[in-house]
């Protein structure tokens, strides 16, 4: 864990798609690569190939959800998370901004819920 305990993003998310996989039977969750330290030359070849700043973190087709993961403390949205956010709600679609693993277990347990 970094400082203060708090975990990182990373640590939340990697929480959150386990206990998923564990608690959703059946139920498929992906993770959306943009992120991350990559050389120049990488970079320019998965844009080309089509990843775009600001999409959200994970999807589940299943229920057409969008998740964007945030650290519990200093998580905070970007303006091309924003704008991805804003035009995927409009074309229908459910995004949650969930600041914290816990937070998107709430969430996510409602959909599970409704399927037993």
């Amino acid at each position: 864990m970094e400082k203060n305990d708090i975990p990182t993003e990373h640590e939340e998310q990697r929480e959150f798609v386990k206990w998923c996989r564990q608690h959703c039977k059946g139920v498929r969750i992906i993770a959306i690569p943009n992120g991350g330290a990559r050389s120049i030359s990488t970079a320019a070849r998965l844009k080309a190939e089509g990843v775009s700043a600001g999409v959200p973190d994970l999807f589940i087709p299943e229920w057409n959800v969008w998740i964007e993961m945030k650290r519990k403390k200093g998580g905070v949205i970007g303006p091309e998370q924003t704008d991805w956010i804003a035009y995927l709600r409009n074309i229908g679609y459910l995004v949650l901004v969930c600041k914290g693993a816990e937070v998107a277990k709430e969430h996510i347990l409602e959909f599970c819920n409704e399927e037993e």
